[in-house]
């Protein structure tokens, strides 16, 4: 039954993780306002409040949480007004995925203990969301009647170490069991995977009862079930903030990937054509973006010369003329100027973390 009756749509949860920094699309994403926050696209919209619409036909506003960083509340607030606080739940530490999905289910559990739920990244893109929507209803569907760990799979196009790759069993229909998970092969092992065919890669879009993901943190990670249920009877009430700002730091910082997904015996895919993106890189951002005739992407008022496969994001309020780059990232924001080679991106993320400390008010 695809999620059509209103008991079941107003058993169906969303929730929204938006605490990551995106460090990746520095110097437009910084520690004070990440990309979730910003209009990356120059679309009129900011990712968050994209992921948060496009659900809206899942389930009713009141049912979407969002699970970010103390820090950005009021940034939450910000782009979603129609939320209650208690809608927002407030992470005091970045401790990675894992503690941030124990504490949602745990919260949802003590707020719907029928409630089945989406657990998706607030900076994903997804062109085809007719067929997005279609996905999730379905996983929803068999997530109510099967005690299932659901993930969409995406068909791979290139051998990406950055994403978990997911071996499953091609010779089910509709939505097939999962042989093996594996988070961020090397090189090699990526191109064996996407030669092979059998692999798909995880979206980081998951979707699974209360039940069904607190039990396998039981089973899978129970150090992170047992400091995050000694409170219990605070969540969905009086405290929890308090009790959260207390036990969640001492939470092993581990990704859902390795602490569920891996050793889970009961993981299942629904290989998704949706037009995805995980935006994760400002390569990723080119890849997704219209091209000129020399294969430049241009945000602002530039003149080029003799410039091609160039990703160019600079100030409107003045012209820029730049000649003679081939393959490079150019970001003018109003304190920072960012001059890349496109190749060399993924080294942005340690460039941000080694000169951080001694020039903070950069990053």
């Amino acid at each position: 039954m695809i999620l059509e009756d209103n008991n079941m749509k107003n058993n169906t949860y969303v929730a929204i993780m938006a605490g990551g920094v995106g460090s990746r699309f520095w110097p437009a994403s910084r520690e004070a306002r990440p990309k979730q926050f910003l209009d990356i696209l120059g679309v009129g919209k900011s990712l968050i409040r994209l992921t948060y619409e496009r659900f809206l036909s899942i389930c009713p506003s009141e049912n979407i949480l969002i699970v970010t960083n103390k820090q950005y509340k009021d940034l939450v607030k910000e782009h979603l007004p129609e939320l209650a606080d208690n809608q927002i739940l407030c992470e005091p530490s970045r401790n990675n995925t894992a503690p941030c999905v124990c504490y949602a289910s745990l919260r949802l559990k003590a707020q719907n203990p029928n409630a089945t739920f989406v657990i998706a990244p607030s900076d994903h893109v997804i062109l085809k969301e007719q067929e997005f929507l279609n996905r999730i209803r379905e996983a929803v569907s068999f997530a109510n009647e099967n005690k299932a760990l659901l993930t969409l799979g995406i068909q791979p196009t290139r051998p990406d170490t950055g994403y978990g790759y997911i071996n499953y069993d091609k010779s089910a229909k509709g939505v097939f069991p999962v042989k093996q998970f594996m988070e961020k092969p090397d090189k090699a092992t990526a191109q064996q995977f996407l030669d092979s065919g059998d692999y798909l890669w995880n979206a980081g879009i998951f979707v699974w009862h209360v039940d069904s993901i607190i039990d396998s943190f039981n089973k899978n990670a129970p150090e992170i079930l047992e400091i995050l249920s000694k409170g219990k009877d605070k969540y969905f009430a009086e405290g929890e903030q308090e009790f959260i700002d207390e036990y969640y730091p001492t939470t092993p910082s581990i990704s859902v990937d390795y602490a569920i997904m891996e050793k889970a015996d009961n993981v299942y895919t629904i290989p998704s054509d949706i037009g995805w993106s995980d935006l994760g890189t400002w390569n990723s951002l080119y890849a997704y973006r219209p091209k000129d005739i020399d294969n430049n992407v241009i945000d602002g008022d530039i003149l080029l010369q003799d410039t091609s496969n160039s990703f160019i994001r600079v100030k409107k309020d003045k012209l820029n003329v730049i000649r003679g780059l081939d393959d490079y990232i150019i970001i003018d924001e109003d304190d920072v100027l960012l001059i890349y080679p496109k190749g060399k991106e993924q080294e942005i993320k340690q460039l941000v973390t080694e000169h951080k400390k001694n020039k903070k008010e950069y990053f």
